[in-house]
């Protein structure tokens, strides 16, 4: 960072991530404070983070954005780095990040995130060029509250910082579609929650435009059977919790 300005806070979020803790701590290593807010880890997660000379704290999983907004809390220092355990900065972006004048809160800065599926990037489709806020003070800026699809709430617009946070979250395509369906039944509570009401008739429309939008129209199909698997992902998110609803308030009639 430029002489003078704030010391940075590192923050992850973690449970059973043994594979990539080590790997996301070091990318962050020029952090002032890595803070690794635990789960409740059965692997050597915690142990790793140590090591590592991460502080760790422990808190039983509130769901993903309460889960966060709780390790911006415990933070020592006001500016956020956030990642998640299956996260890490390449070098142009640690170096970005490293090199920046925070001297305004009001800022934030956002990152390329490039998802792989095992060692194959995707490249296209929805999760192709797509971009994330992870960089802000915690004054103007937080996690949403929501229990998933979490994201960072700012008051500005935040600026694109040059290289990438390289995302290796999935092992392989059926680990795709099983966090789909893992997910399913939170959504189905959040849309509970908002009053949305839906049809039986309506969801086999609405899972062919879904898959159309992220195979066709956002080119998944560049990416093959990966492509073809993530739009199908697609289509269980926005078709399940929906189908989960209905026969709940069947089983209550």
């Amino acid at each position: 960072m430029i002489s003078g300005s704030p010391a940075i806070s590192a923050v992850v979020i973690a449970r059973d991530a043994e594979a990539h803790i080590g790997e996301t701590l070091a990318s962050v290593a020029f952090c002032a404070e890595r803070l690794v807010l635990d789960s409740g880890s059965t692997d050597d997660t915690a142990a790793i983070a140590r090591m590592a000379g991460a502080r760790v704290e422990q808190q039983p999983f509130l769901g993903y954005g309460p889960q966060k907004r709780r390790a911006v809390e415990l933070a020592e220092h006001d500016w956020i780095l956030s990642l998640d355990a299956d996260e890490s900065l390449d070098a142009e972006a640690a170096a970005a990040v490293a090199a920046l004048d925070l001297t305004d809160p009001a800022r934030c800065f956002a990152f390329r995130r490039r998802t792989f599926i095992g060692r194959r990037e995707v490249r296209h489709g929805p999760w192709g060029g797509e971009q994330v806020l992870r960089l802000f003070h915690r004054s103007s800026a937080n996690f949403s509250p929501l229990p998933v699809h979490e994201r960072v709430e700012s008051r500005a617009a935040p600026r694109l910082l040059p290289g990438s946070i390289l995302h290796r979250s999935f092992t392989d395509s059926a680990d795709v579609l099983a966090r789909s369906i893992r997910y399913a039944r939170i959504k189905a509570d959040l849309i509970r929650g908002k009053r949305h009401r839906t049809s039986a008739w309506i969801l086999p429309f609405r899972g062919l435009a879904t898959f159309a939008k992220a195979y066709v129209l956002q080119g998944g199909w560049r990416d093959g059977t990966a492509g073809f698997i993530i739009a199908l992902s697609r289509v269980i998110d926005s078709t399940l919790p929906r189908a989960l609803l209905l026969l709940a308030d069947y089983g209550d009639s």
